[in-house]
């Protein structure tokens, strides 16, 4: 692995962890657009080190979703239409939360 001058690791993937165990590995620059991740892997933050970021609150269905969006988004930014994802029903206020802790709102610049 590679290290910087602040000794954060840059590793091509970061591993995101829900409250009830679910693991997602996912390319750091896809997790990079969310303000609140990219704010995780920067200074001396554990994640930074580690590479790892744990998200007590958030489970792992709803992670997934989240993850999801991250990869859709990542691959679709410059796509001028791009149809809307799919979210189950069941799912959706969590996922308004989760997109608001993950500061996802503000990414549509």
């Amino acid at each position: 692995m590679a290290t910087n001058s602040d000794g954060a690791r840059n590793t091509k993937y970061v591993t995101m962890i829900s409250g009830d165990g679910f693991e997602f590995v996912v390319l750091r620059e896809a997790c990079l657009l969310s303000p609140t991740i990219k704010g995780m892997l920067r200074g001396s933050f554990s994640e930074a080190k580690t590479g790892r970021c744990v998200f007590p609150e958030i489970t792992g269905p709803v992670l997934e979703k989240v993850v999801e969006y991250l990869y859709y988004y990542h691959k679709n930014v410059n796509v001028p239409y791009v149809p809307d994802m799919e979210i189950p029903v069941e799912l959706c206020l969590v996922l308004l939360e989760a997109a608001d802790y993950f500061q996802l709102d503000k990414q549509m610049t």
